[in-house]
């Protein structure tokens, strides 16, 4: 197949879809790709790199003579206009985000490919791109953390004193959350866990952490590797559990989602006041909402001398290693979907029935 990889249009976005290895291993397999003009640049992918692979560079209308198109974030409407009725997209999707942009796709009855609803199942993994993407986050908001703390994390003992390590409170044990344990258990600190999965203690204990334990007659409804209808006094016993903790935390990270729906508030507004003068906050959930009252999008808010980060894409700022294994995601779940003739349109396959969703015509082969 054609495959065109499109510079990224959200901004401030670093990623790009394939990584010349990935390029090459794509070739190889009998697809020919063209790469816009500055795509990788944000990767640190030269041109150089992408034509040794054997891709060609375009900055013209031939980016969309393809049969299917790669980017990490939704298209822009503007480049929807531009692809061929009946062709393929591949990327984060986020349909009930961006409805105008997924009407766009549909009246151009093209197949869409979100990366977002690849099935979390053991045959899947290797196409994860929520899982390689969320690894990479938590270990830059441990990192964003530590650069805005004015303490360092592990123990030090020195001929002018000992200083204590800090204490690490994580909100949220998912891929996120467990690599912000790995990462700050590394660098010292004393790390304590929340999370509303029973079933994740033991991985938390596993990476050294501490699990602060709720206990609730309730069982939390798990979908998709994410909590699903949390109750308002689940929420309420988990706040009291967790209060003494959060007052002592220097770092407080929460990763708290639940699908489909509005990120739960972790952090009130009324508590930020009673934390240590000096703690930093970073929520990754800002996007959804975010956990901790107070966060903002893209911004540091400072309130009673507790600094809240409101962190978006963070992945978008390890983009060479993030671009790296998002374009193994993609190639894996291309390999899955096609052969050296097409795509397969196994519809009733899980894989294939869980991420396609629009399209379904056959998308032919211009080899």
């Amino acid at each position: 197949m054609k495959l065109s990889v499109l510079k990224e249009s959200r901004h401030g976005e670093n990623r790009v879809a394939l990584s010349p290895a990935v390029v090459q291993a794509l070739i190889k397999a009998g697809h020919t790709i063209r790469v816009e003009k500055d795509a990788g640049l944000g990767s640190s992918f030269t041109y150089d790199s992408y034509e040794k692979a054997g891709a060609e560079i375009v900055s013209d209308g031939r980016m969309y003579d393809a049969d299917l198109f790669l980017l990490v974030n939704p298209p822009s409407l503007e480049q929807v206009e531009h692809m061929p009725e009946g062709s393929a997209l591949m990327s984060y999707m986020y349909a009930s985000q961006n409805p105008e942009v997924f009407a766009a796709l549909k009246a151009k009855k093209m197949t869409v490919f979100a990366m977002e609803e690849v099935p979390r199942i053991s045959r899947a993994q290797s196409m994860d791109a929520l899982s390689s993407q969320a690894n990479l986050a938590g270990y830059k908001a441990v990192i964003l953390g530590a650069e805005h703390l004015a303490r360092i994390f592990p123990l030090m003992m020195t001929a002018a004193g000992t200083i204590t390590p800090s204490r690490v409170l994580i909100f949220g044990a998912g891929v996120a959350g467990l690599q912000a344990i790995a990462t700050a258990k590394r660098l010292g600190a004393i790390v304590e866990v929340s999370d509303v999965r029973p079933e994740t203690k033991e991985q938390v204990e596993s990476l050294g952490g501490k699990f602060i334990e709720v206990k609730s007659e309730n069982a939390v409804q798990v979908e998709g590797g994410y909590a699903k209808d949390v109750s308002a006094e689940f929420l309420q016993k988990q706040k009291e559990a967790v209060e003494k903790s959060l007052y002592q935390a220097d770092l407080v990270i929460t990763t708290a989602l639940v699908r489909g729906g509005k990120a739960p508030v972790l952090i009130s507004a009324d508590q930020v006041p009673k934390m240590k003068y000096g703690a930093v906050i970073v929520d990754m959930a800002v996007e959804q909402g975010g956990n901790c009252a107070l966060s903002e999008p893209d911004k540091i808010v400072e309130y009673k001398g507790v600094k809240i980060i409101g962190a978006t894409n963070l992945p978008s700022a390890l983009s060479t290693n993030a671009s790296e294994l998002y374009a193994k995601n993609i190639q894996n779940l291309l390999q899955h979907l096609a052969d050296e003739k097409g795509f397969k349109w196994e519809m009733e396959e899980e894989i294939t029935k869980g991420c396609m969703v629009c399209g379904g015509d056959r998308v032919a082969s211009s080899s």
